[in-house]
């Protein structure tokens, strides 16, 4: 196997579909991960389906993109939850589904990720994170995103350091308002002037553009990269 490979969480739809088939298109094999995920008639896409906050999804993603592929070149952490609450209205359900998707799911699988890329010298982890991690938005309140979401941006700069002597580049995307299947754009037309700088919301397209980059770009670490339409600067 000599095509670099790349494992996407969250692959199933949306951004990850996205990056699923933008790293397909570029040569590269992918390891796709999602709770549920329709199996792949490529050969050079695998499809993984699980909870990515149970330590054996790792397992099973880990295995196959060494069974499959035998090597691990990039990691894109991109499965993530939201829920907008008051703060006082979180339950220990919502509390649990977002330490697990959001940090749980992240530490195992990158933690393994980056053992692997360690014994070969070179990878490149990208986590992405949320702009209301760094902008709170009264309209939509997000504890719970902040909290996690602002726990990944300190683990990228934090790894980035750890793993430079690795040849480990780490990275983060940090979205803004992107309208997805799940979330399209007629959905934010209520927003109106709390609309970023632009005064639209961003494409999935954007996020992909903006991992892609990261990617050929070998100069680059310890990045969070702010794909936001000005949201960040106009705060």
């Amino acid at each position: 196997m000599t095509a670099k490979v790349a494992i996407i969480t969250g692959g199933s739809r949306g951004i990850g579909a996205g990056l699923v088939g933008a790293y397909h298109a570029r040569g590269w094999a992918v390891v796709a991960s999602a709770r549920r995920i329709r199996p792949s008639e490529d050969p050079d896409v695998v499809a993984v389906e699980g909870d990515i906050a149970e330590p054996a999804t790792t397992e099973k993603i880990i295995g196959a993109a060494l069974g499959q592929f035998g090597r691990i070149d990039t990691l894109v952490n991109n499965a993530g939850g939201y829920l907008s609450k008051p703060f006082t209205d979180y339950t220990p359900a919502d509390y649990a589904t977002a330490v697990g998707v959001n940090l749980t799911g992240f530490f195992w699988l990158t933690q393994a990720a980056i053992a692997e890329m360690a014994s070969r010298y070179g990878g490149h982890v990208v986590n992405v994170t949320a702009a209301l991690a760094e902008v709170a938005d009264s309209g939509a309140p997000a504890a719970l995103a902040a909290l996690t979401k602002g726990g990944l941006e300190a683990a990228t700069r934090s790894l980035a350091i750890e793993y430079a002597a690795y040849g480990i580049r780490v990275n983060a995307i940090s979205p803004g308002i992107i309208a997805t299947p799940v979330h399209p754009a007629d959905s934010y037309e209520h927003l109106g002037g709390r609309l970023p700088l632009l005064g639209r919301v961003g494409q999935v397209s954007d996020i992909v553009d903006g991992v892609l980059f990261l990617e050929s770009s070998p100069y680059i670490t310890g990045e969070i990269l702010h794909i936001d339409g000005g949201q960040i600067a106009g705060h």
